[in-house]
């Protein structure tokens, strides 16, 4: 099924490149396609780009709660990655949930703010064609970061609708989008931009946010195969409001949309060139990308140092090289259709500098470590779909990862090179009951890997005490049965209970502003996700999560909760259009309350916030109309527990909920042109 689509699509573009005929307006709603019989599990979907166009979004990474049961927030500026939740793990910034766009991985190992770092600034939400999301580890395409699931990003070849935008809002919000196609030698140019400004809802700062984003893609049909070369550019500066512990505003110090330390913020680069081809045979792609970031927080402000504070910069500086070769091979025997995949994956990161440096008022005062590193992986797979029969569908994979890596520190007991392996297995049978209802079984197993940074290590370079390596490669794995149930223009739903186990977890200190690896951990739980048309012009998506997240190894002085695990996660959406002028959405998040030490002594308060969005269209005019935390919902974005120390205040410093405030009532509208 997946082939034909493809091949589909293939004939398509070439018959519309070849004519060069207008192309005609239509909408993809992914959340609502048909995925009986063309899924291997109750947790995999699609998301439309018609989807991604109605729901209001505070941040672009909020694209990811597309997801059922996903949560993206944030602790820091709106410049840098987004916080991640799913099935019962604080993903920091992207540990454990792969993301990829059109082959490219987003997810950087060994990076300066965190193991898995995965910012989405780069991608303007007008110009994503579809995400394709697997929860849970089932698929052989799923590598490093895969444990609790993936997703990837497909960009538009051909822009399904040209347009001119402009959007304003509170607190100095400005946006502008364009992007259009241009016909050149019987292949599409299509192209965009996006500029954004925003000050933020602060009292004492001011956000100064400067995003500039960069599309580019050439489409063309080269020996029967379509071929797209994508150029992606993009260029952030900011100024952070941080997270802030809950005395300093009982106590007057601030207000809750102050800050300790307004001096911090930072600034981030991603240039990326890529290509890709395919035909009913093959698939070859490769990329290179051009990364930066520099970031300056502070989470303790004077626990450390009473004089200068605590003030910290992260550097990262990398260019990523990969490539991707896959073999596509059908065949039959007896009644059953065999699809096969055999791949071959490659990427090496050449990190010229990964540091960490003391800082006050972002100016340097002296490194606490300094290091250029070198990982290079390679990755070998073979999945299989068998279609048994018209009610049977076996699928299957084995996945062979290597990875090698090459630390040369600014303190030479802490350079040195190691390298790991590990070979993964995937496996599902899922039994087609009627043109309604599918049902599904799945087993896998996954990984992730660990900062080489902390593979390598011997000494703490700010103790000088003796510190302990980490393995490179941990294992997941995981397992899930459910169900989905769908009748085309009426309803389709999807309901699963699944496991998953891991060797070694990955928690965000917050004190410490980075991800360290922990103890094995256990999680299970049940999700349900739904669309409902109740009428032919209202449609209803509900989506519940459930998850028990425990370390299932003891420690001592240490009990069994996970830091930030998030129990509860539900989201309620009402989609009316009246006609094809005029459209609304109207959704509801709430996330459940989460623990904040391995005890659950302390735990944060639920979160709920009501979002709505209001579209016209009026021959080549399209208005739109967000209201963000319509009902100014004063809730925590995220919530930590740790130790900090202002001024003031006793050197050992007070243990406290720190947190970031959900931004207040939010207005913005938007004007399109639509060429």
């Amino acid at each position: 099924m997946k082939k034909l689509f493809s091949l589909s699509l293939i004939a398509l573009s070439s018959g519309v490149l070849a004519d060069g005929a207008n192309l005609e307006h239509f909408v993809v709603y992914g959340k609502q396609s048909y995925l009986i019989g063309n899924s291997l599990s109750a947790s995999q979907g699609v998301v439309g780009y018609g989807d991604i166009d109605q729901r209001p979004m505070l941040r672009a990474g909020e694209v990811l709660e597309f997801v059922p049961g996903m949560v993206v927030t944030q602790h820091s500026g709106s410049g840098k990655a987004n916080q991640y939740f799913l099935r019962g793990f604080n993903l920091d910034h992207g540990t454990d949930f792969s993301v990829s766009l059109d082959g490219m991985p987003v997810n950087m190992r060994t990076h300066g703010h965190g193991q898995g770092y995965t910012d989405l600034n780069f991608i303007i939400s007008e110009f994503i064609q579809q995400i394709d999301y697997q929860k849970g580890p089932y698929q052989g395409t799923q590598g490093d970061f895969s444990t609790a699931g993936s997703a990837n990003f497909s960009l538009m070849s051909i822009i399904k609708q040209p347009l001119a935008k402009v959007e304003l809002g509170d607190n100095g919000y400005q946006r502008i989008v364009a992007g259009n196609n241009l016909l050149i030698n019987k292949g599409n140019l299509a192209f965009g931009a996006e500029i954004q400004s925003n000050d933020g809802p602060w009292t004492d700062i001011n956000e100064n946010v400067n995003k500039k984003n960069l599309f580019t893609r050439y489409q063309h049909v080269v020996a029967g195969g379509l071929l797209n070369v994508t150029l992606l550019g993009y260029d952030n500066s900011w100024n952070s409001a941080d997270q802030i512990p809950e005395r300093a505003i009982s106590s007057g110090f601030i207000d809750e949309f102050g800050s300790i330390d307004t001096t911090v913020g930072g600034e981030s680069s991603r240039y990326s060139l890529s290509m890709n081809w395919q035909n009913s045979d093959w698939i070859l792609s490769a990329y290179a990308i051009a990364s930066k970031l520099d970031l300056f927080s502070n989470f303790t402000y004077y626990l450390d140092d009473p004089v200068n504070g605590d003030q910290f910069e992260q550097v990262d500086d990398r260019n990523i090289y990969g490539a991707n070769i896959t073999k596509i091979i059908n065949t039959n025997i007896g009644n059953s259709h065999l699809h096969h995949k055999v791949s071959i994956d490659v990427q090496y990161d050449d990190i010229s500098e990964v540091g960490l440096y003391k800082t006050k008022e972002r100016e340097r005062l002296s490194t606490i470590r300094t290091d250029a590193v070198n990982e290079y992986s390679a990755s070998l797979f073979y999945t299989v779909d068998a279609y048994l029969d018209d009610n049977w569908i076996l699928n299957g994979s084995v996945r062979y990862d290597f990875l090698s890596v090459d630390v040369d520190s600014d303190l030479a007991v802490n350079s040195g090179n190691a390298n790991d392996h590990i070979t993964n297995f995937k496996a599902g049978l899922s039994y087609v009951i009627n043109d309604q209802w599918q049902a599904y079984t799945n087993i896998g197993q996954s990984f992730h890997s660990n900062d080489a940074r902390g593979v390598v290590i011997n000494e703490d370079p700010t103790t000088g005490e003796s510190a302990d390596p980490v393995d490179l490669l941990v294992r997941g794995q995981g397992g899930e049965f459910g169900f989905r149930v769908s009748s085309l223009n009426e309803y389709n739903a999807s309901l699963s209970f699944w496991y998953l186990e891991n060797d070694s977890e990955l928690v965000f200190v917050g004190d410490a502003g980075n991800t360290e690896a922990s103890r094995a951990s256990v999680r299970k739980g049940v999700e349900f996700a739904s669309n409902i048309w109740l009428t032919t012009f209202l449609t209803a998506d509900v989506e519940l999560a459930m998850t028990h997240s425990r370390f299932s190894e003891d420690a001592d002085d240490e009990g069994n909760y996970i830091d930030g695990s998030l129990p509860f996660v539900a989201s309620v959406g009402l989609n009316w259009q009246y006609n094809r002028e005029l459209k609304t959405n109207l959704r509801i998040r709430h996330f459940g309350k989460r623990t904040l030490d391995s005890f659950n002594e302390n735990q944060s308060n639920s979160f709920t916030v009501v979002n709505a969005n209001a579209q016209y269209e009026l021959d080549d005019w399209k208005f739109d109309l967000s209201i963000l935390n319509l009902l100014d919902s004063n809730h925590h974005d995220i919530d930590y527990l740790y130790t900090s120390r202002l001024l003031g205040e006793a050197q050992e410093g007070v243990e406290d909920n720190h947190y970031h405030p959900i931004e207040p009532r939010t207005i913005r509208l938007g004007v399109s042109y639509l060429f």
